[in-house]
């Protein structure tokens, strides 16, 4: 059997490195290349000693355990030990992940014969099955994993991050009272231009029980200055403005759009808005409840945004 010890080593020094820099990019730690290659050669020379007879005693779980020590100190450095265990425990994790997922693809690709023909029962009557990766699919494997793995964990990430700003919010507009998620955008900066009154956006689909259906037709096609230009000339959209329970609370609020054109917005004057976030209970009823024709979110993860001004004090 020959064994080519270089290539051995160069495919575990590539494969130690992609996992030292995701482990990096995971814990958001700046990439010293060096030390980076250092931590990767350590990794591949640990087991290049597998082919040497006199270094067999190495191969236990005390010495394993130090080598990735070894290598989790060289490639981050030591900054405080929880700083390092929590290093640690990602590298292992996404060692794990890379391990299950190269073993998965390996069984997805395999016929019913590779796999019959792989098994074998051991003399204590055991059941055992023979793993054969070639070096070009572990490769591929194992960047695709990666890529995933990575895709993943920032979407789970981002998903987090965004959670902290997401708040309850329950608004009452006479005996009708609405409960929703709405998001906290710092960005949202949409006034009532008479009255200086924040704006804060919401789904009108919320409110279609309420709302007359011909006007929220005309939410969602973004021709909301069309409901009052229309008044006293059709007769059916007066009829429905006199049926509208909350036709004392209307005003249109200008934006600018997309296209940096000036638009409209239809908003309603509430009794009152209560936003619960992080422990804190802030109620105003200085505020304009504006009616937005399509989905904020979506995953539906939230159905409002809130104005930041509605958070102070």
């Amino acid at each position: 059997m020959i064994v080519y010890v270089d290539l051995i080593f160069l495919v575990n020094f590539l494969i130690d490195g992609l996992l030292l820099y995701m482990t990096a990019r995971t814990r958001k730690i700046p990439v010293v290349w060096w030390r980076l290659l250092i931590g990767s050669g350590i990794g591949a020379i640990y087991v290049v000693f597998m082919f040497i007879p006199a270094l067999s005693f190495l191969f236990t779980f005390i010495v394993k355990l130090c080598f990735a020590l070894i290598m989790i100190a060289i490639s981050f450095g030591i900054v405080s030990l929880q700083h390092f265990l929590r290093n640690m425990g990602i590298f292992y994790l996404i060692n794990f992940v890379a391990a299950g997922g190269i073993l998965a693809i390996h069984y997805f690709w395999q016929s019913s014969n590779e796999v019959w023909n792989g098994i074998a029962i051991s003399q204590s009557g055991g059941i055992t099955h023979e793993l054969r990766f070639g070096l070009i699919f572990i490769s591929l494997a194992l960047v695709t994993v990666i890529w995933f793995y990575k895709h993943v964990f920032q979407s789970a990430k981002q998903r987090e991050e965004l959670t902290s700003f997401f708040a309850n919010v329950q608004i009452d507009i006479g005996m009708v009272r609405l409960s929703c998620i709405g998001l906290i955008d710092t960005g949202n900066q949409l006034y009532d231009p008479l009255t200086r009154t924040p704006v804060m956006i919401i789904e009108a689909s919320q409110y279609e029980a309420y709302v007359p259906k011909a006007w929220m037709q005309k939410i969602r096609d973004s021709q909301v200055d069309q409901i009052l230009a229309g008044m006293g000339q059709d007769h059916e959209q007066d009829h429905e403005m006199e049926s509208f329970i909350w036709q004392d609370r209307l005003r249109l609020v200008p934006y600018r759009g997309i296209n940096k054109a000036t638009q409209f917005m239809l908003a309603i004057k509430p009794d009152r808005v209560t936003i619960s976030h992080q422990n804190r209970c802030m109620e105003s009823h200085k505020v304009w409840i504006g009616l937005d024709g399509g989905k904020l979110s979506s995953d539906n993860s939230y159905q409002a945004i809130i104005h930041p001004k509605l958070l102070q004090p």
